[in-house]
């Protein structure tokens, strides 16, 4: 049984690493605390406990952990650090013996944390490990990001059941699994009582959502749809093979869906795709590109690729890339393949040396960048609605349209979290923005 008084006046501090769903997860572990009266750390305050929610998609994303950790504990002296997330664990001994470290959770504990913080005592040596095997990770924790922001992430799912030949995550997150629609529904609409104006409905695998529940992820949407005070919902990355036509169809035709749309491909080579162990060819994936873009021609499609994977050849390469090329698709999303201890696909023979994988990997950030460019200057003189967001910087306000295009227009406070439709002019100075006229 915790002693609740030893979190009288406690000062927390958060930091995350990785993905959407990891910042969904930091803000609900940050909710927890606060109800027991411990104050989030304000910029160059000293915290007592620090929570470190790290990544480990990749072994630099790991090295980035034990940087930051180290950084973090010389920021706090004497702070009672907490490790959780992915990299948490993968290796929670490798993560206890980082300098600093106190008390390292695993997936099935992480939302739990009340249970497992004591008297907030520093460890003279070695941090205390609680973590499940991957195998007994069961939970599905439900989390929403609630942080002085514009936009919401809503966990819809958790885990994965695909295990693809490169991929860790099935081993950090566990089985796929998922809240029912009506908890769901319930937080979008807390969401909005509080003023929140979009969702992005985020997960390891959300096109997967039902596996526990007998719903489906065409069944979720339609609920989360009829969300009163929710102006837009995103939806992150889904798998080409679990994103249906009749999916599709709805985004076309909802009320509060965004024509955007993030779609994992990895390589653009059937060879390829089958020694990553992925569950589509490049014909289904072109399949779904078409069918998005014959219904909703101005949504933005995002793709995340992989590069120098083992077994990616120049052929198989050359492949690929003449496949993205061909799509019609706003950007990518491009990765360097990095290997991963227990994945099937250090049995691949053949690998790709760094500097290839560099080569290859800014062929395809050239690509990326033209066919971003080719989207924002199709809809120059166009108008759209234009959700603002908070931050301010040297005077200028930004937002994105539901299509995802960012805009560039003078700050006024009013127009903060408020939709509003605008003209869409020219690029701004830096071109990482186009720059908004309002038409209202």
């Amino acid at each position: 049984m915790i002693d609740n008084s030893v979190f009288e006046n406690k000062i927390a501090a958060y930091y995350t690493l990785g993905c959407k769903l990891n910042f969904a997860e930091t803000s609900t572990i940050g909710k927890v605390l606060a109800e027991q009266g411990i104050r989030k750390a304000r910029a160059g305050e000293k915290a007592d406990i620090c929570v470190v929610n790290t990544c480990s998609v990749t072994e630099l994303a790991d090295k980035k952990c034990r940087q930051a950790i180290r950084r973090i504990s010389k920021q706090h002296p004497g702070a009672f650090i907490v490790v959780t997330g992915c990299y948490a664990q993968l290796k929670p001994e490798e993560v206890s013996h980082i300098e600093g470290v106190d008390l390292v959770l695993g997936a099935e504990q992480k939302l739990d944390i009340l249970n497992y913080l004591d008297n907030l005592n520093k460890k003279a040596e070695g941090g205390t490990v609680i973590a499940s095997e991957t195998k007994d990770i069961r939970t599905f924790s439900p989390s929403c990001s609630s942080d002085d922001r514009t936009r919401h992430f809503l966990k819809v799912q958790d885990g994965c059941d695909y295990f693809c030949s490169y991929c860790t995550i099935p081993f950090a997150r566990g089985r796929s699994r998922n809240g029912t629609i009506a908890s769901l529904v319930k937080q979008a609409e807390e969401v909005a009582a509080k003023g929140g104006k979009e969702i992005v409905l985020t997960g390891v695998n959300i096109g997967d959502f039902g596996k526990t529940t007998g719903e489906t992820f065409l069944d979720l949407i339609r609920a989360l749809d009829e969300v009163e005070g929710i102006d837009r919902y995103r939806i992150s990355s889904i798998e080409p093979n679990l994103i249906t036509d009749e999916a599709i169809e709805f985004v076309a035709g909802s009320k509060r869906f965004a024509p955007h749309f993030h779609i994992p491909l990895q390589s653009g080579s059937d060879d390829v795709l089958k020694l990553m162990r992925r569950k589509y060819d490049t014909a289904l994936f072109r399949h779904k590109i078409e069918k998005i873009k014959s219904i909703i021609p101005h949504a933005f499609i995002g793709v995340d690729v992989i590069v120098g994977t083992r077994g990616e050849t120049d052929a198989f390469f050359d492949d690929a890339r003449q496949f993205i090329e061909s799509l019609d698709i706003s950007q990518l999303h491009v990765f360097s393949y990095s290997e991963r201890p227990g994945t099937q696909a250090l049995k691949i023979d053949y690998t790709v040396d760094p500097k290839t994988k560099h080569q290859r990997s800014q062929q395809l950030l050239d690509l990326s960048e033209h066919k971003w460019q080719q989207f924002y200057e199709a809809h120059i003189g166009r108008e759209a609605r234009v959700l603002f967001e908070h931050t301010s910087k040297g005077g200028l306000m930004h937002g994105f349209t539901e299509n995802y295009i960012k805009v560039e227009f003078p700050f006024q406070n009013e127009l903060v979290n408020e939709t509003c439709r605008v003209k869409l002019g020219g690029w701004n100075e830096d071109k990482s923005a186009l720059i908004a006229e309002l038409t209202d």
